[in-house]
């Protein structure tokens, strides 16, 4: 989804903080949230998202700050008065109603009239695909099929914004990869906007169009999946996202008065224009596993190399993950097409140079 600047935001959190007692759940939160946009809020057990997406269905009062839906200040507005039904991990069908009955519930609590409704919910199976379980009970639809019913009962009522509580969590591999196709096809034909609270970075990767990242109760970082995932801006995104070499050290320079971190696995040249501060400063260099080279003897060119040995490898399809150690301790992965490996007689303990252009490199605040 394209953003427009000049138009205002569908939801906004102005400073919004909670507390339980002396636990702060959440620190003072700003947060912009767009007409049309699928927005993924990721983070570990405990980081705060759960807690934000209750404050804005209107199931958690904010401690302080103010939340506005289409501008108007929602924080005293009860949750059934907000237009923000959300899709539960638990799904939270009525097990004594049909599939169809379920869908057409919240209709029925609007006072829409019996053939109005049904009429309605007819639609939204048939577009979920599941229109012929319309008068089976909930106890025999697969998890899928449940998982469908949930979504057409909260998109029935046609909503400006949707609320989605890691809806996936309980599928098998297989199917949660199908219905984030479904997730995401919806959302970009109906246009409405969906808020999706996941600890999944492969969910949240692969359906939203910005991604918030929250640990202990405040945003990490916000931007596109892309952004996040070449650009990760402090050392716990880059470790949280699990894809990037981290080498923590200082800032300084070498004896050409070029900046470099100094690690304990080795001196390190910067990329270019990203010095992050001053010399003496602490600071993480990060590299993706994706662009480690993998070599027999150290590399010739001007690339930052260290010196490691195999210790485990993993594979996933057409990919293989090896995993070395540094004479520090250091764990390093790098991530090869099996292509790339053919030549290198992979063993465990075997030693290795790893290498990275600077280029490659990205430099980020403790």
């Amino acid at each position: 989804m394209t953003q427009d600047p000049t138009q205002d935001p569908l939801v906004t959190f102005d400073g919004v903080a909670k507390r339980f007692g002396s636990y702060t759940a959440v620190q003072k939160m700003d947060l912009q949230i767009h007409q049309g946009e699928f927005l993924a809020i990721m983070g570990s057990s405990g980081c705060g998202k759960t807690t934000t997406l209750r404050m804005l269905a209107g199931l958690e009062a904010p401690s302080e700050g103010v939340i506005r839906l289409s501008g108007k200040p929602i924080n005293d507005l009860p949750s059934w008065s907000r237009d923000t039904p959300m899709v539960w991990q638990s799904l939270a069908l009525f097990p004594f109603l049909s599939v169809i009955e379920n869908v057409e519930f919240a209709l029925k609590m609007r006072g829409m009239g019996r053939a109005e409704r049904r009429a309605r919910a007819e639609q939204w199976l048939d577009r979920m695909g599941i229109a012929e379980f319309a008068d089976r009970n909930i106890s025999q639809l697969s998890g899928g099929q449940r998982q469908r019913v949930a979504l057409a009962r909260s998109l029935v009522v046609e909503p400006q914004i949707l609320l989605l509580d890691e809806p996936l969590s309980a599928l098998d591999a297989a199917l949660k990869v199908r219905m984030q196709s479904v997730l995401k096809t919806l959302q970009r034909e109906t246009g409405i906007t969906f808020v999706y609270v996941t600890h999944s970075q492969s969910e949240a990767f692969s359906m939203a169009d910005r991604v918030v990242i929250m640990s202990r109760g405040k945003i990490e970082q916000i931007g596109t999946p892309q952004e996040i995932y070449r650009a990760p801006r402090t050392s716990f995104v880059a470790d949280f996202l699990g894809s990037s070499n981290i080498f923590p050290g200082q800032l300084t320079r070498d004896g050409q008065g070029q900046p470099i971190i100094a690690t304990p696995s080795g001196d390190f040249a910067l990329p270019a224009g990203n010095t992050l501060g001053i010399a003496g400063q602490s600071a993480s260099l990060t590299v993706l596993d994706t662009r480690m080279q993998i070599h027999l003897q150290p590399p010739g060119d001007a690339r930052n190399s260290v010196a490691a040995r195999m210790i485990g490898e993993e594979f996933v399809g057409a990919t293989a993950t090896i995993y070395f150690e540094t004479e520090d301790g250091r764990e390093i992965r790098v991530q090869k097409a099996h292509e790339d490996l053919a030549d290198l007689s992979l063993a465990i303990g075997k030693p290795f140079h790893l290498s990275w252009s600077p280029a490659d490199g990205h430099l980020v605040s403790e």
